[in-house]
């Protein structure tokens, strides 16, 4: 007669087995998710100002996505130009720009994830400014102002996890963005 089935000592084998591979694969696959939601909240900035671009092309008159510094975090959104002049702090604030949507919060959308720079990051550029600890880089407003013809004003939006640094960068004189990720081990921005 034949015992089907296991002994004591292969059913504690096999579970010390799968616990130990579980044990070594969890750190890389939440590494690997930490990394993808870093580069989806990049590319996800980077479409929300091409939206910001085409919809001031769309209405003829200029469009800004605002990004502002809560106790909270930061928000971003799109406002629309109210009186001919521009997208103006002060016209939002009186409500003559008027707002394209709810204010977005990154770490709302993509958990881990939100506007930041690590402590020493170098200038995204050779010879140019290093971000510092402000990683919206947009001017004195922190907003991308967008023209009816698809330019822009330049600059640079900084988002980090916990284990990638990564910047969207905008050209003022198309209006495109560029996403870059920092490579800690050879040290320089290299294009996601």
């Amino acid at each position: 007669m034949r015992n089907h089935g296991f002994t004591v000592i292969e059913v504690v084998f096999a579970a010390a087995l799968i616990v130990t591979l579980g044990g070594v694969a969890v750190p890389q696959v939440l590494h690997a998710l930490d990394d993808y939601r870093a580069a989806g909240a990049a590319r996800y900035v980077a479409t929300r100002l091409q939206r910001a671009r085409m919809e001031a092309v769309h209405r003829s008159s200029e469009v800004a996505l605002r990004f502002a510094s809560t106790p909270g975090g930061y928000v971003f959104g799109a406002f629309a130009d109210g009186n001919g002049n521009g997208v103006l702090s002060r016209d939002i604030a009186s409500g003559v720009d008027q707002s394209l949507g709810p204010p977005e919060r990154l770490a709302d959308t993509f958990a881990g994830v939100d506007f930041g720079t690590d402590a020493g990051l170098p200038a995204v550029d050779a010879g140019g400014t290093p971000p510092g600890s402000d990683p919206i880089r947009l001017g004195t407003g922190g907003m991308a102002s967008f023209s009816a013809t698809g330019t822009s004003s330049s600059g640079s939006v900084y988002i980090r996890s916990r284990t990638r640094q990564l910047v969207v960068r905008i050209y003022g004189d198309t209006g495109k963005t560029r996403v870059l990720a920092f490579d800690r081990a050879m040290g320089q921005w290299k294009p996601l």
